[in-house]
């Protein structure tokens, strides 16, 4: 009976280490650009930069194989929407928002594209969703009220 004490204290304090070892260390905010999880971009970025859209998504297929991620996704929508391909474009903005809601670069980049295809209502529905997730404000709602601006200018 001493034994199963023994070993039941034992597990108990091996248990209440781990939640300290987890709870001991400080939850650090991650931009979504910038995942952790997420395969080194950084030549997408710059195909996408220098307008190199179809060799953008040329590499992006390769790393969403293999890759269910919300930045992936995030710059598929992106690259698609640049190519003029919205039905796609929205696909990907969906998948990376169903893996991260709280993706602000997907909020906006789904924005713009309601604006570009006429659903002003639609894009200021992820305003609202931008201004809860930075409520001091960000440069993703900034940029997407901007294009909204922009598309009642015209």
């Amino acid at each position: 009976m001493m034994k199963y004490a023994i070993l039941g204290f034992i597990w108990f304090c091996a248990i209440s280490a781990g939640v300290s070892a987890v709870t001991a260390f400080p939850a650090f905010a991650v931009d979504n650009m910038e995942s952790i999880d997420a395969p080194d971009l950084t030549s997408v970025r710059a195909k996408i930069d220098a307008k190199d859209y179809a060799g953008a998504l040329a590499e992006l297929r390769d790393l969403a194989e293999d890759n269910q991620q919300a930045d992936v996704y995030n710059l598929m929508g992106f690259t698609l929407r640049k190519t003029g391909d919205y039905r796609m474009s929205l696909t990907y903005y969906t998948k990376a928002l169903e893996l991260q809601p709280d993706h602000k670069a997907a909020r906006e980049y789904l924005g713009e594209l309601y604006v570009e295809t006429g659903d002003v209502a639609k894009a200021e529905e992820q305003v609202s969703v931008l201004k809860q997730l930075c409520p001091a404000g960000c440069e993703e709602l900034k940029d997407l009220q901007t294009a909204i601006a922009a598309k009642g200018s015209n």
